[in-house]
């Protein structure tokens, strides 16, 4: 057996010598050529390299055969004393080989692991003894414990390393170092070849000056490479074998040494072209990825656009429809409109606030705002009436019995009570509703004629409710969904179209109206829409109207007092040179373009300026300046016009009825209220006592017709402001305002007429109601009617008042005598718009007299606020500015008297 290996020993160690003596020629030879620099030693080189590889196939072969063979250790004898005994049972155990005259660690297989013992027996065809069986072999457990434990064991010899230096990429083969390496781990030089060499290549391909290499780390590297990788080994595994592998490693990571190296140009070229590849496919591949993305964009808006324009058409089609069949039901109802009013019929109210979204949003109390106008529940005063109310809020069973105790007449109580007679409660001709999608739409502050068409259990309700009967719907500001809910509960509308409403509902299509009916006017200017239109057209009204001193912008699609402006002239600085202009010139030849010339273009100098210092919104919870204001005047359009030229002025606010059939009627007068804000009206006195009601009665006469003339039917509310002009004397009455809707007004006026049992006499201007002393009394000794007046409070608002549930009000008005007296029909009256918040009511007063009415008005104001209010929460409220504005109005009321009483003429 010996024999046998030292032969074996001799042919690996002849096969080892040919491939060092090939390396040492081919290391002379390139030294020879580094020196001389003429030497071409390619020829010569390739065919060291090719005689080399075929001896490593050979040898490679040949010791793989002798490696399927059991090697031996070297005798017992022969080796140091100091070397440690290893068990019999081992011998022929294939070991980690042990250096001759060297110790380096041992690792041996546990042969209890069956992994372990086939591996050894498919190697070296010897079976490890079991050790979970008992053995003859006597081993003490310590001994076990030190031969079989998977660490590494560090022998009790001499350690000695084995370094050696690669210069450049290059091993010296001559070097006493590495022939001293070479010769102690000559039997396993196999193992150390390849991954010396890839260490070497690695060095030459970046130009590593100088690498130490610790000898057994590379020979532990080799063993661990042959039996786990079959491909290159990592960079970080194979510099682990150098001494100086920090150094090495900061090197290799240096960007572009890899070029400095072996190869280093073609590697720079291949990286150059692969970076240039990567690049142009990277271009064409997201090239691709975007055209397929724009085509899938394109498919998808084509599809979407496809759908939105069926669907479009789908809608036109539908609305045009729904246009056609209101322009049918509404010829009908022209043609049959005396008979309709003669014969019973049911009416369905819909109070919708059609504004544009923006508007909408904007408003606070959206809800609330629409269902003001309960009002309109007072229509059943005519015996062949039904009233159908659509709510904008699900309203209470305290606040329906107050209704129905309101309107139920002679079976009410006198004093205000919430709860009826369970026959009574169902005797009654109206009924209140509530779409469902009310609770769907919670914030959206939609229109009530959109909240019903979205509402199909309501919608068959109404249906079921009109079957068989004459109908028509009554809507509030017009909606292109009122044509929806009309054609779907196949009903007339007692309204213009959608399209006509949104072109003379603004400010300056009702000047329009106005200009059209050849009625006075304030001077100024509609359809305005930019800053210079707005400067010159400022400009020459300023300078045709010398003696107004406030000048009003108002948005064309706002309404009341928000979208209104306003801006004196006395802060303007050529104001008064103007008006030294004025007078020198004279009213007859100030009229002239020439002589107003110099002053025109003098305004139109400081107008800008003059606008930006000194306009004010009229509601600056609305628009907070006037930027804000202006934004929004240009990009909706409006109106700028005079202010009355006096100190005292009277707002008045008229209802009309554009009738189908082409009648004009009156409806409602009333003399305007305000609170904070001047612009915007908070309550009324009816009937008005501003104008001679002939003049009154022509002016809307006019106005109807006009606006019949324009297709224009249903309901209108004409705002009418008059004056005494200081320079003639006269009574001025100038048209400001018309909305194509049903007002509030009107509605707390039918209210109030229910109440009274009274009618309207517009000729005499009076609110003429029955004699209550007529049962009592012969008719021949008392006239029928008497002349009452009424204080109408619309928009009270008192934030305290949401503390109170409405029974816990009306006993506190009981114990304060606030109540109304059916038999006198005078007293107050309430309308209760909400059964959450509570804060926003309305009131009527009414008594024999204007003072007296106006009086008790303000004596209930001052008792409600001091009942819910203490010194440390006053609430907000407007009762105290309406309270100022019923001084004001008692004021002049009282100085008319006198003046009545002394021969003079009444202010």
């Amino acid at each position: 057996m010996s024999d046998t290996l030292k032969n074996e020993d001799t042919l690996g160690d002849v096969l080892v010598q040919v491939q060092d003596d090939l390396k040492r020629l081919r290391y002379s030879l390139e030294k020879l050529a580094v020196n001389e620099k003429t030497l071409d030693i390619q020829a010569l080189d390739n065919a060291i390299c090719k005689t080399e590889s075929s001896i490593r196939k050979h040898a490679e072969d040949y010791l793989k055969t002798v490696t399927k063979q059991l090697l031996v250790l070297p005798s017992i004898e022969d080796i140091h004393k100091n070397t440690f005994h290893i068990p019999r049972c081992f011998e022929n155990s294939p070991l980690l080989l042990i250096q001759h005259k060297s110790a380096i660690a041992i690792r041996l297989p546990y042969p209890g692991y069956p992994r372990k013992r086939s591996i050894t027996h498919q190697k070296c065809g010897k079976s490890l003894p079991d050790v979970h069986k008992k053995s003859t072999n006597t081993v003490s457990n310590l001994t076990m414990n030190i031969l079989f434990c998977n660490l590494p064991i560090q022998c009790l010899l001499n350690v000695v390393k084995y370094p050696f230096t690669i210069i450049n990429g290059r091993v010296n083969p001559m070097a006493a170092d590495f022939c001293h390496f070479k010769l102690s781990f000559s039997l396993c030089w196999s193992s150390v070849v390849d991954p010396l060499e890839a260490l070497e290549k690695l060095l030459r391909d970046f130009a590593v000056p100088l690498a130490k290499v610790i000898g057994e780390r590379l020979v532990e590297f080799g063993h661990g490479w042959d039996n786990g990788w079959r491909k290159a080994p990592p960079v970080n595994s194979l510099l682990s074998v150098l001494e100086n592998w920090e150094e090495v490693l900061d090197l290799v990571l240096h960007p572009g040494q890899r070029f400095k190296g072996e190869g280093g140009t073609e590697a720079a070229a291949i990286h150059i072209q692969s970076c240039w590849r990567r690049h142009v496919a990277r271009t064409a591949y997201l090239r691709h990825c975007r055209r397929k993305w724009a085509a899938g964009t394109i498919a998808i808006s084509w599809l979407m656009h496809a759908q939105m324009r069926r669907v479009r058409k789908a809608l036109q089609a539908r609305r045009f429809r729904q246009l056609e069949n209101y322009r049918n039901r509404a010829q009908h109802l022209a043609t049959n409109w005396k008979h309709i009013q003669s014969a019973k019929r049911t009416i369905i109210h819909i109070p919708s606030l059609g504004y544009s979204q923006s508007q909408r949003l904007n408003l606070k109390g959206f809800d609330i705002l629409q269902n003001i106008q309960m009002g309109r529940l007072c229509d059943i005063r005519d015996e062949n009436v039904e009233v159908i109310y659509v709510c904008s809020r699900d309203l209470e069973e305290d606040i329906l019995h107050y209704y129905t105790s309101l309107l139920m007449g002679d079976e009410a109580t006198d004093e205000f009570c919430t709860e009826t007679t369970e026959a009574s409660f169902f005797i009654r001709r109206f009924i209140i509703l509530t779409p469902e999608a009310v609770d769907y739409f919670p914030t959206h502050n939609m229109c009530l004629s959109t909240l019903l068409k979205y509402s199909p259990r309501t919608l068959k309700r109404i249906r079921n409710l009109i079957q068989g009967k004459q109908a028509y719907m009554v809507g509030g500001v017009t909606h292109v969904d009122d044509l929806a809910v009309a054609d779907d509960l196949g009903v007339p509308i007692l309204g213009p179209e959608p399209a006509i409403a949104q072109l003379y509902s603004t400010k300056s299509g009702g000047r329009r109206i106005c200009t059209g009916a050849e009625i006075d006017v304030p001077p100024g200017q509609g359809d305005i829409y930019s800053l210079h239109q707005l400067h010159e057209t400022l400009a020459e009204l300023m300078a045709q109207n010398m003696d107004v001193q406030r000048w009003l912008f108002k948005i064309d699609f706002e309404h009341g007092g928000r979208g209104t402006a306003y801006c004196d002239t006395c802060h303007l600085s050529c104001y008064n040179w103007a008006l030294q202009e004025y007078h020198r010139y004279g009213p007859e030849l100030w009229n002239t373009k020439w002589i107003q010339e110099s002053v025109l273009l003098r305004y139109l100098d400081e107008i800008p300026e003059w606008l930006a210092r000194y306009a004010r919104p009229a509601k600056t919870s609305c628009y907070p300046n006037w930027v804000c204001f202006l934004k929004t005047f240009l990009r909706q359009g409006g109106v700028v016009e005079a202010y009355p030229p006096s100190d005292c002025i009277t707002c008045l606010t008229v209802d009309l009825l554009l009738q189908p059939g082409g009648k004009v009627t009156m409806l409602s007068c009333g003399d305007q209220l305000h609170g904070s804000c001047q612009m915007e009206a908070i309550g009324s006195t009816v009937p008005q006592t501003s104008v001679h009601p002939e003049t009154l009665y022509s002016i809307c006469m006019c106005v109807g017709q006009a606006c019949l003339q324009r297709l224009i039917v249903g309901y209108v509310s004409v705002d009418l402001v008059t004056f005494v002009n200081p320079n003639t004397l006269e009574q001025k009455v100038w048209a400001t305002d018309l909305d194509l809707t049903y007002s509030d007004q009107l509605a707390m006026t039918q209210m109030l007429l229910m109440m009274t049992g009274g009618t309207l006499n517009f000729h005499t201007g009076c609110l003429e109601v029955p004699n209550p002393m007529t049962e009592k009394c012969c008719e021949r000794q008392i006239p029928p009617v008497v002349n009452y007046y009424a204080v109408i409070g619309i928009h009270l608002f008192h934030s305290n008042l949401s503390m109170l549930y409405h029974y816990v009000f009306f006993k506190i008005c009981r114990a304060h005598g606030i109540g109304f007296n059916r038999k006198t029909k005078k007293g107050t009256v309430f309308a209760l718009y909400d059964c959450n918040d509570r804060c926003n009511i309305g009131m009527i007063t009414v008594s024999e007299d204007l003072q007296g009415a106006l009086m008790t008005f303000a004596q209930n104001l001052s008792v409600i606020h001091q009942e819910i209010s203490s010194s440390k929460m006053q609430g907000e409220t407007n009762f105290k500015e309406l309270l100022k504005n019923i001084e004001d109005v008692l004021q002049i009321t009282a100085q008319n008297k006198l003046r009545a009483v002394g021969g003079k003429p009444a202010a």
